[in-house]
């Protein structure tokens, strides 16, 4: 509220001139990092090199194939290598020879027809079985 002092010889006596209106709502702030629907994804690589999984185990996660599946793993249809034998994880790095003939082969690798393409190749080294055998019958 505004208010103007009028000075008199001894007393002070206030007038109201005019009123301020407030504001009934804060003013809303800034929304563009507040969509808390949206979790993300976390694609990549879920076991490393040399650790060991079970039969399930989920290898690494990707939108597009840039892991392949090796000895033992599995292709899942979003793109998810996931171990079909227990064992030991084993990355490789191996030589990739694709069929030149096919349409989608030349559309990727158009132009790299004289290079070597190595492509990263998951595999799982099954673990040995134990040795412990019973005869059940004789023939």
């Amino acid at each position: 509220m505004v208010l103007n002092f009028l000075f008199t010889k001894s007393k002070i006596s206030t007038v109201l001139l005019e009123s301020v209106r407030n504001a009934s709502k804060k003013t809303g702030g800034s929304t563009k990092n507040t969509n808390c629907k949206v979790k993300p994804k976390h694609r990549g690589w879920k076991k490393q090199d040399g650790h060991m999984v079970q039969a399930g185990n989920i290898l690494a996660t990707q939108r597009t194939p840039r892991f392949h599946p090796g000895l033992n793993v599995g292709f899942g249809r979003n793109g998810t290598l996931f171990a079909m034998e227990p064992g030991k994880v084993v990355v490789t790095c191996e030589q990739f020879d694709p069929n030149w003939e096919h349409t989608w082969v030349q559309r990727i690798y158009g132009g790299r027809e004289q290079q070597t393409i190595y492509k990263k190749y998951f595999n799982v080294i099954p673990a040995p079985q134990h040795q412990r055998f019973k005869l059940v019958d004789e023939v």
